[in-house]
């Protein structure tokens, strides 16, 4: 499958996630757009591309995974690891081929790490490399393909 796309306009994403850095939508729409700019002959335009990628960051969760036995059933089991999770919602517009187009479709992704680690202290390193994952998902489920 082949396009004569040459054009995509990659509209701000925002953060709608209750935690997470303020500037998440910053960060994964900046990613976005020098990923399509490396990975395709596509040029990122400000406004009406012949393909048009859209979203928001719907969820950043921390949850504690892989419990420990403490060995006394008198005591609360505690978790060694924590998962962060990060799940993005993206439209993209193919305005050439409708059926290549979806439409609020959730990528998300995720990065375990020891309790012994401040959330805080790689809360953003994590971020980065959730976001490359969604990034290429994304980048696959809208232009791979062709």
């Amino acid at each position: 499958m082949s396009t004569t796309a040459s054009t995509i306009s990659i509209s701000e994403f925002y953060n709608n996630a209750d935690l997470g850095p303020a500037n998440m939508g910053q960060t994964i729409t900046n990613q976005l757009k020098n990923y399509f700019i490396q990975n395709s002959s596509l040029k990122v335009v400000a406004e009406e591309g012949e393909l048009m990628l859209e979203g928001e960051i719907t969820g950043f969760s921390l949850t504690p995974i892989a419990p420990v036995s403490t060995g006394n059933p008198e005591d609360i089991n505690s978790a060694s690891s924590t998962r962060l999770t990060i799940t993005v919602k993206a439209t993209y517009i193919n305005t050439l081929d409708d059926k290549m187009s979806f439409k609020d479709k959730n990528f998300s992704f995720y990065k375990d790490f020891p309790n012994e680690i401040n959330v805080a202290d790689v809360e953003e390193q994590y971020t980065r490399q959730i976001f490359e994952r969604i990034i290429n998902d994304i980048f696959n489920a809208s232009v791979a393909n062709w």
